[in-house]
């Protein structure tokens, strides 16, 4: 298995999963001996992705030390973050670390000369042209427009014995105010 193997949903999905687990195998100065090697195949076996700290601070050394593992091993790399090294190795019951990366479906295009739908109206199933269209059909193919609702008429400007009052919100009384 190579790096280009993973898409980056399932990179993203491995990442997500390794955040809480802790190094498992620790590289210190002798570099990867073979004792090291086969200590992260039998983790890999085990829990198909771990992490791997690697000491020292050569980030080099550190990217040819995981581009060995990854060859010799058969995994691959998931991230690679300061001294810390996550590697995942596919197998059949390691699958459930995958299932929550689904594959990007492709986005619905539009043509140029296809008309423009809202999200709410394609969920409805309906179009603009639906909305626009508000003329029914009666029972003799004619057509009747549906009533407007009437609005009821404020009175602007109400005579009371002390004071006159006006009709309107807070905002526009105290805008109005201040432009006397």
């Amino acid at each position: 298995m190579s790096l280009s193997e993973l898409s980056s949903k399932e990179r993203s999905t491995l990442r997500a999963a390794a955040h809480s687990l802790k190094p498992i195998v620790q590289i210190g100065d002798n570099g990867l001996t073979p004792a090291v090697l086969k200590e992260i195949d039998t983790s890999l076996t085990a829990h198909g992705l771990i992490k791997v700290r690697v000491a020292g601070d050569d980030r080099e050394n550190r990217l040819t030390i995981l581009e060995e593992i990854c060859t010799q091993l058969n995994c691959v790399s998931v991230a690679h973050l300061g001294k810390i090294l996550t590697i995942f190795r596919h197998a059949p019951q390691h699958t459930h670390l995958l299932a929550d990366a689904k594959p990007v479906l492709e986005r619905s295009k539009r043509h140029p000369k296809e008309e423009y739908t809202p999200k709410k109206l394609a969920a409805a199933g309906k179009t603009i042209k639906d909305k626009k269209r508000k003329t029914t059909l009666k029972g003799n193919d004619e057509l009747v427009k549906p009533k407007k609702p009437s609005i009821p008429v404020r009175k602007t400007a109400t005579k009371t014995p002390n004071r006159t009052t006006r009709a309107g919100s807070a905002l526009t009384l105290r805008a109005g105010r201040r432009g006397r």
